[in-house]
């Protein structure tokens, strides 16, 4: 099965083996879309699994490095139910549910900007255990494409106003908590 992996930047993958399939589709959600969406479009089925590998804010006290597999995505900063309503019909862009991986329970908040406000933590911790920024992109290009796709995240901060400082400090640490992953999920 091909997979390729994912991430919105070269650090978050900076430990998988030299020639993995990776592709770096930036930060945020319209950058992610637009990439892997390029990328799907010219690869033909050379894609049968995306593997997002990231890094993602912390929403239940978990430690630097903690693995996440994700179930379930959605949208902090889109009311797509508000907009349904307004518009008379359901339109796309409500939560998602993954394929897998086999056993994944997490639950992914995905927005376009860095938490870093108690409030705003609190507020997406009622519905995700870890919040990042192109995820749902990801999962949603995937689908658009036919191809399943997979969603895990290493936790490189609280989601809190140390995060800035905090996901650059653990990145090594999820680099290499993402490619020990990989690895035991057998994807490399």
């Amino acid at each position: 099965m091909p997979v390729l992996f994912v991430a919105a930047l070269p650090e978050e993958t900076a430990s998988l083996p030299a020639g993995a399939p990776v592709l770096h589709v930036g930060v945020g959600k319209v950058q992610a879309a637009a990439t892997l969406a390029h990328h799907l479009a010219t690869a033909g089925r050379a894609v049968d699994l995306v593997v997002n590998l990231g890094t993602a804010g912390g929403l239940r006290d978990q430690r630097i490095g903690d693995i996440v597999e994700v179930a379930r995505v959605h949208q902090h900063d889109f009311d797509q139910r508000g907009v349904s309503r307004f518009v008379g019909r359901e339109l796309p862009g409500g939560p998602l549910d993954l394929p897998g991986p086999p056993g994944a329970a997490g639950r992914l908040a995905t927005g376009d900007r860095v938490i870093l406000d108690a409030a705003d933590r609190a507020r997406l911790a009622s519905d995700a255990d870890v919040v990042d920024m192109e995820g749902y992109a990801i999962a949603a290009v995937a689908a658009a494409f036919g191809v399943d796709a997979w969603i895990t995240k290493a936790v490189s901060d609280a989601a809190d106003a140390d995060a800035l400082v905090s996901w650059r400090d653990a990145m090594a640490r999820c680099a290499a908590a993402l490619a020990a992953w990989a690895d035991e999920r057998g994807l490399r």
